[in-house]
């Protein structure tokens, strides 16, 4: 029996004989509610202290510092208050794989090691975290500790909170309700993973003896 000739399929046939439940969707990726990629970042008018690659809301109940280096440079921002600190450093990670496990393990192993220290993990707002004390400075009792880890797009944020405020989740509202609405502004530049963004201080602040600083 002789074959039926197969015709060519025109363009309007195509789209008629594609039947529209064939249609591939997406599902939608949960929503973003900080830290911010730059890309994510939130139209809220909240002000922000522009340190560069961070920026940081401002707000009232504490000041946003810059933690300087022996080199004078700015490595990472500490958010004080009367109840305690935040400090909060950002760092170069892969593209698409998260470093929090790992540097929360090595956290903890490190703490675990010292004298008097101790650190153990727990769930919070923002994931796996880390809470301990250390040694007072001068040894005369230890300080509450909380280590936060968040994973973005070729970077990781790391908060270290130190007194009343890492042990306190009421005193503690004020600073994590800062570090959700930090936007990170990563760069394109590479970075071995691990190694601290560069940050710069505010526009019309210089370190003390210096002219040249940048803004």
């Amino acid at each position: 029996m002789p074959g039926r000739r197969r015709q060519k399929r025109t363009e309007a046939s195509k789209i008629d004989a594609t039947p529209p439940w064939e249609t591939r969707h997406r599902e939608e990726p949960d929503e973003t509610t900080g830290p911010y990629d730059e890309r994510d970042a939130p139209d809220d008018e909240v002000s922000r202290v522009d340190l560069g690659a961070l920026l940081i809301p401002a707000g009232d109940g504490y000041d946003v510092r810059v933690d300087i280096n022996e080199e004078q440079q700015v490595i990472a921002a500490t958010l004080a208050s009367t109840e305690g600190t935040m400090q909060i450093g950002v760092f170069a990670a892969p593209r698409n794989e998260g470093i929090w496990d790992e540097v929360r393990a090595e956290i903890a192993e490190s703490l675990n090691a010292q004298r008097k220290a101790s650190a153990a993990e727990q769930d919070g707002p923002f994931g796996p975290e880390l809470h301990g004390n250390v040694p007072e400075d001068g040894g005369k009792g230890l300080v509450p500790v909380r280590f936060i880890g968040v994973d973005g797009p070729r970077w990781f944020l790391r908060a270290m909170f130190a007194g009343p405020v890492a042990a306190d989740p009421a005193k503690a509202r004020a600073f994590e309700d800062a570090l959700r609405g930090i936007v990170v502004v990563r760069g394109s530049d590479p970075l071995p993973v691990r190694e601290p963004v560069p940050l710069q201080l505010p526009a019309g602040v210089e370190l003390p003896g210096s002219e040249d600083t940048p803004g």
